[in-house]
């Protein structure tokens, strides 16, 4: 019996409409482990926030997260292998103000805001150094002599330490390395004298005696550091600087991706353990979707790009 074209295109429609639909990338996200990039060494502030969440992060899906450093190039480097990866969530970067700028932002969508904290002036305990203003003096007076160290050019520990410097009107001697934690190291063996640290990575040598914290860089004082001065209050009025820590997809990951790993993140940061290890180790969890740490991205970039600009700091 033959069946009329008509009938024969009702009877197709009719299947295509009664078939089950493909389920959605953020319904069926993640199905196999996640690779989280770090563009520094082990031992920074960013390798330290990832594996405070990820395994918490791990549990609630259910897949492991896999995390890689891949330092170089004040973070580029490892920056550059996300912004290849392919555009499912399953290749995120830990970024942070040296890894992600103006330069490479479009490569990216900002999903996740983990931590935006003020960093700790940290100075060796051989200077005999212990306020703002006798480390401003004792700068005024040996002009260049003063060493500070960086995760790499362009990072927020270096940008606090030439925002410090121009407000101050001191000339200090900006030290690159491939990460905060390579910095520490130097800083401990007296190599250098300064750093413009994230807490995570020197409390614990502040608290063992090690080192000597002067303030912290932010407009107010931190959740995590509540009797520790800001560098304004101690000294350099108007003085604010961040460091911020964030997770980063490719560009074009689906929205409900981005979507999902934001809700996921927001809810890990609000657990009581997960804010209790962050505070200890002197770092404000942080809050907030990804279109909110977008727009946070383009406050911060546009106030580092005038410093850049106005005092000729080299970021390269």
């Amino acid at each position: 019996m033959k069946i009329s074209k008509l009938l024969l295109r009702g009877i197709l429609l009719c299947i295509v409409l009664l078939a089950p639909q493909s389920a959605s990338a953020a319904d069926i996200y993640p199905s196999k482990s996640i690779k989280v990039i770090v563009p520094f060494p082990p031992g920074g502030g960013a390798d330290t926030l990832i594996r405070i969440i990820a395994p918490m992060i791990g549990e609630i899906w259910k897949q492991s997260l896999v995390i890689e450093n891949r330092p170089g190039a004040s973070g580029f480097i490892g920056a550059d292998v996300v912004a290849q990866s392919p555009a499912d969530g399953y290749t995120l970067l830990m970024g942070s103000t040296a890894a992600v700028t103006e330069k490479n932002i479009a490569q990216f969508v900002p999903v996740a805001l983990v931590s935006a904290s003020p960093y700790v002036v940290t100075i060796n305990p051989s200077l005999n150094i212990t306020s703002i203003k006798a480390l401003i003096a004792y700068a005024k007076a040996n002009p260049g002599k003063v060493r500070y160290g960086s995760s790499g050019p362009g990072s927020a520990s270096h940008l606090a330490g030439e925002l410090f410097a121009a407000m101050a009107g001191v000339t200090l001697l900006h030290v690159p390395y491939k990460g905060t934690g390579q910095a520490l190291t130097d800083l401990l063996a007296g190599h250098i004298d300064l750093m413009f640290a994230p807490a995570q990575t020197v409390m614990p040598q502040i608290e063992s005696g090690k080192l000597t914290a002067l303030a912290q860089t932010g407009a107010k004082r931190s959740e995590a550091l509540p009797s520790m001065p800001t560098v304004s209050e101690a000294g350099l009025t108007g003085y604010s600087a961040v460091g911020w820590f964030g997770l980063f997809a490719p560009a074009n990951t689906p929205k409900q991706v981005v979507q999902k790993i934001n809700q996921t993140v927001m809810f890990v940061l609000g657990q009581d353990k997960i804010r209790k290890a962050m505070l200890e180790r002197g770092s404000d969890p942080a809050s907030g979707s990804a279109e909110e740490f977008s727009a946070f991205l383009r406050l911060d970039q546009a106030k580092w790009a005038k410093l850049i600009k106005e005092n000729k700091v080299a970021v390269q």
